[in-house]
This record gives C-alpha cells, sequence and structure tokens, in this order.
C-alpha cells in the first residue's frame, strides 16, 4: 500500500514498510524512511507507484481550469474528495485527486484553507480584488522593466522627470520608480547619484550637495510670504558720522562705528547696531518667518538669509541714510583708554560709509596706524579706534591668562571664496590684519557689555560660555540664559548682540536689551522674554541644532567649491602640510584630505603631492606623496597646531566633556571680524578629512563668530 500525505507543509509520496496502531513507517521515492501519522495521511492507493503519481499529480493539476473549478466549489466548506467527484464526474482517481489537491494548495487568492484537505472558495469580491492586485503586480512590473531600459540608455523617464531629488534623498521604496532605479544602478554597477547626474534628473553635482540640505530645511522653498512693512517708532538723529567695515560681498551690514572727540583727552566711541528689534515684535510675521530659519546660511557665492531682502533694506546700515539702530556709546580716556562711562539707546544713526575690506586692507597696515602714513576714508577715527582695540585685546589676553588659558594666536591663515559664474576664487588672507582686530574686539566688547546690562538688570538672555562654573578650562562652549564667563574670549559674560539681521540669537537679545534701556530697573517685568520663560530655552535648543546643522552644510560647499578649483585650475601637483599622521591640508587652498598608508612624518612637515583623481560626487580625493620638502615656516606649523586644535574640539563637542589645554587656539577675534564683515570666507580650522569652515564648533573662535 502506499500513502500520499503533507509533512511539513509539503506533499509527498511514499510505500508503507509497516504500520503500528495509527502510524505508518513509509519510504518515499528518495530513500528516506519517515514516520507519518494517520492526521497526515491524505490517500491510501495501490497503483501507481508513489514516484509516479506525483508526476500524474502535477500533470492533473496543471490541466485544471481554476475559474471553473471555483465556480463548482459553491461557497459552502468542502473536501478536496468532494470537489473531485463533482469537478471530473466521478470517483477521482488517485493521481487526479493528488493534483487537485496540489491545485486548491496552490491557489490562495481562490481556495481559503479551513483544515487538512479542506477548503472554502473565496467570495467573488475579494478574488475579484486579489485577482486585480495581481494585475497591478504585472502592469508594474512592466512598467518598471521599461524604466530600467530606458535609465540604462541614459535617458530618464518621463515619470521620473521632477522625481529625482525625492528619489535620491527622501524615496519611497515601495515605489515602481525607485525600484527601476535601484535596478538599473546594479545592473551598470554605478550609484542612484551618478546614473541621475548621468541621465539629467539631476542638474550639477551643485545641485546634487544642495539639495538634501535645502529639502530637509526648506522643502517649501527659500523664498518668503509677504510681510507687512515694519512701524518704526519716532527716533532722535545721532550727532554722529558712523561708517561700516565689512567685506565687498556683505548686503546684511549690521555694525558700524562711530568717534568723536571730546575735550580733555576724552573720545565717545559708538558701536551702532542695526536695530530690527524697532520694527519686529515678539510673535509677528517677521517673527515667526526669522524663528523659523533662526539664521543667514552662508555658502561660497550664495547664502539664504534670514530675513527677507526687503526687511532687511529697512535696517542695514546703508551709507547716505539715516538708520534705526541701537547704539553702545562709550566715554573713553585716551590717556590710558579707561572706559569712563557706558550709555545705550536706540536712535537714527547717520551712515557716512559703507567701508569695504577689499578696498582698505592693503592701505590700513599696522605700520601706516602706527606712524599715520597713508590716505584712506575715516583715517582719524580708524587710528584712535586701532589703539582702543589694541587695549581691548591686551585686557581679555590677560583674562584668558587669568583663567589658566594660553593667548590667542593671531598669525594663522584664512581664505576667502568668491563665485561668480560658476568660476571659483579662493583667496589667502592672513589673520590678525588691523581691520579685522578692530571690528572683532568692539564686538567683542559690544556683547560682553550689553551682557552685563542684562545680568545687572536680571533680565534673561542668550549667552555663550565656556568653562566658569563647569570646572575645568576646555569645557563646550553652551548656550544659556544667564551670565557667566567665556573662557575662551577672556570675558566674564558674552550675549550675541551685534548680528540681528542674520541671527535669531541676537534678535531675542536686542528686544531684551531695550527693555533696560526703556524700562530700567522695572525691565524684568516688561522684557519680551520674562525670566525663567520656558519659550527661550526652547528657543536656545532649536538654534544650536539650526546652527550645526547650517555649519556643516557650509563646510560642505566649501569642500565642493575647494574641489571644483582643482578641475578649474588643473591642479595636479601641489603643496600640503602634514596635520597628523595621514591627514594634511593643502597650501593654497583649505583643503584637508586624508592619505591612508603614508610614511609617518612629524607634523607641519611641507610635502609635494600628486592628485590622482578627486570626485565632485562624493567629494573624495586620491593623491600620493612625490617629495618630502622639509620643516614647514612658522606659519604652517601655527596653522597646523590650530588645525589639529580644532579637530580636538569638534570630538570634544561630540563626547561633551573637558580635554587639556591645546597647544594653541584660533584667533577669537579675528573669526569675529570675519562674521562681522560678512564674509563667505573659511578659516583653516576645521576636523580632518573636511573642507575648512568659519570656526570650529565648541571652539572660542566659533563662540566669537
Amino acid at each position: 500500500m502506499n500513502l500520499f500525505f503533507e509533512e511539513s507543509g509539503d506533499f509527498k509520496a511514499g510505500a508503507v514498510l509497516s504500520q503500528q496502531g495509527e502510524a505508518w513507517q513509509v519510504e518515499t521515492q528518495s530513500g528516506k524512511r519517515t514516520k507519518v501519522r494517520a492526521r497526515d495521511v491524505l490517500l491510501q492507493f495501490a497503483a501507481p507507484t508513489p514516484e509516479q503519481l506525483l508526476q500524474e499529480a502535477r500533470a492533473a493539476a496543471d490541466d485544471i481550469d481554476l475559474d471553473f473549478l471555483w465556480e463548482v466549489a459553491g461557497q459552502e466548506e468542502f473536501g478536496f474528495a468532494e470537489l473531485g467527484a463533482e469537478y471530473f464526474g466521478h470517483d477521482p482517481k488517485p493521481h487526479e485527486a493528488a493534483g487537485l489537491l496540489l491545485k486548491l494548495h496552490a491557489s490562495p487568492m481562490y481556495f481559503y484553507r479551513k483544515g487538512r484537505g479542506r477548503y472554502k472558495a473565496a467570495p467573488e469580491s475579494s478574488l475579484k480584488a486579489a485577482l486585480a492586485g495581481v494585475e497591478k503586480k504585472k502592469q508594474q512590473a512592466m512598467l518598471q522593466a521599461s524604466y530600467v531600459e530606458e535609465l540604462k540608455a541614459q535617458r530618464l523617464p518621463e515619470a521620473m522627470r521632477g522625481m529625482a531629488r525625492q528619489l535620491l534623498f527622501r524615496p519611497d521604496k515601495s515605489s515602481v520608480e525607485y525600484k527601476a532605479l535601484e535596478t538599473a544602478c546594479a545592473e551598470l554597477h554605478t550609484t542612484p547619484a551618478r546614473l541621475m547626474l548621468a541621465v539629467g534628473g539631476i542638474a550639477s553635482t551643485l545641485e546634487l550637495h544642495c539639495a538634501p540640505f535645502l529639502m530637509e530645511h526648506f522643502p517649501r522653498g527659500t523664498g518668503f510670504p509677504p510681510l507687512p512693512a515694519p512701524a518704526m517708532p519716532d527716533l532722535g538723529r545721532a550727532d554722529v558720522r558712523a561708517f561700516s567695515i565689512d567685506d565687498v560681498t556683505t548686503t546684511e551690514i549690521d555694525d558700524a562705528f562711530s568717534v568723536t572727540v571730546l575735550t580733555d583727552g576724552m573720545i565717545r566711541v559708538g558701536i551702532h547696531i542695526a536695530a530690527p528689534a524697532l520694527g519686529i515684535k515678539r510673535g509677528d510675521a517677521a517673527d515667526m518667518v526669522a524663528r523659523q530659519r533662526l539664521s543667514t546660511i552662508y555658502m561660497p557665492g550664495d547664502k539664504i538669509t534670514m530675513l527677507p531682502d526687503e526687511l532687511v533694506q529697512s535696517f542695514t546700515l546703508a551709507e547716505g541714510r539715516d538708520c534705526p539702530a541701537v547704539s553702545l556709546y562709550a566715554t573713553i580716556n585716551t590717556a590710558d583708554w579707561s572706559v569712563a562711562s557706558l550709555q545705550t539707546r536706540a536712535e537714527l544713526v547717520p551712515m557716512s560709509a559703507n567701508l569695504r575690506h577689499n578696498d582698505l586692507d592693503e592701505l590700513v597696515t599696522e605700520e601706516n596706524l602706527a606712524n599715520g602714513s597713508g590716505e584712506y576714508p575715516h583715517k582719524q577715527e580708524l587710528g584712535l579706534l586701532w589703539q582702543w582695540a589694541q587695549v581691548l585685546e591686551a585686557g581679555r589676553m590677560a583674562k584668558r591668562v587669568a583663567f589658566g588659558l594660553k593667548p590667542e594666536q593671531n598669525n594663522r591663515v584664512d581664505f576667502n571664496f568668491y563665485v561668480e559664474d560658476d568660476v571659483v576664487t579662493i583667496q589667502r588672507r592672513k589673520r590678525g590684519a588691523p581691520l579685522d582686530k578692530l571690528v572683532a574686539e568692539l564686538m567683542i566688547f559690544a556683547n560682553s557689555s550689553w551682557g552685563r546690562m542684562m545680568h545687572d538688570y536680571g533680565v534673561p538672555g542668550i549667552y555663550r560660555c565656556q568653562g566658569g562654573g563647569w570646572g575645568g578650562t576646555r569645557m563646550q562652549v553652551r548656550m544659556l540664559t544667564h551670565a557667566a564667563p567665556h573662557q575662551g574670549l577672556g570675558v566674564d559674560q558674552y550675549a550675541w548682540s551685534t548680528s540681528p539681521l542674520r541671527r535669531y540669537t541676537d534678535l531675542v537679545n536686542q528686544w531684551q536689551i531695550l527693555a533696560c534701556v526703556e524700562h530700567g530697573v522695572t525691565a524684568p517685568l516688561a522684557a519680551p522674554f520674562k525670566p525663567k520663560d520656558a519659550d527661550l530655552f526652547a528657543i536656545v535648543s532649536a538654534f544650536e541644532a539650526a546652527y550645526a546643522s547650517y555649519s556643516d552644510f557650509q563646510s560642505l560647499m566649501e569642500r565642493y567649491w575647494c574641489l571644483r578649483w582643482l578641475s578649474q585650475e588643473n591642479a595636479r601637483q601641489v603643496d600640503a602640510v602634514v596635520l597628523k599622521e595621514e591627514i594634511l591640508r593643502l597650501a593654497d587652498i583649505p583643503l584637508v584630505i586624508k592619505l591612508p598608508g603614508m610614511s609617518p612624518l612629524a607634523r607641519g612637515t611641507q610635502v609635494r603631492l600628486d592628485l590622482l583623481r578627486w570626485d565632485e560626487v562624493d567629494l573624495s580625493v586620491e593623491s600620493r606623496v612625490l617629495e618630502i620638502a622639509g620643516a614647514a615656516s612658522e606659519e604652517m606649523m601655527t596653522d597646523a597646531d590650530a588645525e589639529l586644535d580644532d579637530a580636538t574640539m569638534l570630538a570634544d563637542q561630540e563626547a561633551d566633556a573637558a580635554q587639556d589645554e591645546p597647544v594653541t587656539e584660533p584667533s577669537a577675534a579675528a573669526d569675529e571680524a570675519s562674521v562681522a564683515s560678512g564674509a563667505s570666507g573659511a578659516s583653516v580650522a576645521d576636523a580632518p578629512g573636511g573642507a575648512a569652515s568659519a570656526a570650529a564648533p565648541g571652539s572660542a573662535a566659533h563662540d566669537a563668530a
């Protein structure tokens, strides 16, 4: 006797060797012996042989008309043998019964299994839906195949036009388009990004790198909604001739200076900051826009402003206009450059000039300032401000030393990026230039002074703090809502307040400063943000997250433009300096690369590199060492030290832990000047493997910026 039975979800046949109660010892066609219980047996037959039965059953199953079988089955539950008699018109032969069972089991859309050998026909509505689904999948498979062929032929399917960014950066992995892209990439041995560039889905590598950032932060585009014109209060006109100092590309001019010579060796220095807080109120439409963006985003050749151009033009300190400003006046005794008094007021400031670094840097040198030579605008005022700036810097350095830190190093090199018509220019610029130091020191003085004023009046603000009450000298820079020392800058408190057109934190602080000016000791009750205001903590948290993301994006874009510069200049053999082990930085541009397997060289060693290839898609560089030039110059050694310090700072920020004081630190004053000028520039401060950024997050330089 032979048995047709089910075992582990499969149908088998075998010859009976023995029987014990309700169990049989069976030998299958493969020669394997198995124990079969009675409940698993579906058919008992004498002929044909088990092997022949299975062959004939499969053939019979193939001949069964599935639709007719479903109609014959009706809507009641049935056993396969019962249905066989009705379908075949006679008691089914063993191979017919087995074939019918195989067909039922293989058609779950038509028949629902109800038990061993028992089934129930699917309702008509369910069957139609299931068949429609199968047909849809079939059509999708055909469509997917057609998309794959078009992509392989370097053509972008019409259905994918406008979907490239979505497919690359936020794909629906169950979609036909994504599956087609994935299949085509696998068959072409390429990546989705490269294929989309090849077929025109992404116009350029620049768009490829910008798109993920824009999709995350500006899903509805970078434009602004219509905003009402700001309502300005009546303001008095200051009796000064103010001037600003910025990079040639700056449009958001938010700081300016004036000098008034008084009697008996006294002068009054005015630090004038654009005052959008006079026209923008907490909670209004413009505030909502600024709070959503939190900061202007800089990149070589472009920027995404925090406020719309129309609003910026209402407050920017443009020459030839009386501009609303919050002014900090310091009355100074030039005998020892001590500050006799401070006063803050909101007013209209007459702007006499917008000076530009590009025009003045070669004229306003330390030598010319020292001996009074050279001719340039506002020469007398710049000479006086320069003398005060040196005193301010010396005071900060003394405070740094008192905090247990080493003085800042000012002999490093910055790089400024300029992009026009897709051509990039990268200019080296030594830090510590007089105009840089002048602007930086006055901005630090203003931020520290206004921070102290808010603290004295008991008004909360947004402060940048490092060290102090946390113990240790190299703590991560943090943002708090109360005053605390900033050891890296060498000040007792530091509140970002001098870039309200570019940073939301500065706009918030300007509201608080104006409340102090207007209400005095009652300012805590009248300020937009009261003590322990939960919304202020939310702003701090959101700003830190956004600012870190914006900084990463700027670094990414600077690395991209460094590689574009290599292609543009066809740079094949270049000079570089060793930063650490396998990490090097090119001498002419702020491009940091890793050279695995390089022989150990001392930090600061100059080498000649052969650039084998670079890739603007994955931003990688392959190179090899041609020759070792020897020890680096003192300037390059300082650069190398500082870059390693900045890389360490980045790691410290991630670990949120204190480390030992670095050999040297980036110049906080220089970075303050860079941001005050609004240039899209990069310092050599950066973590290995990335392009240089304005300053390393968590460093004193980044904080001043």
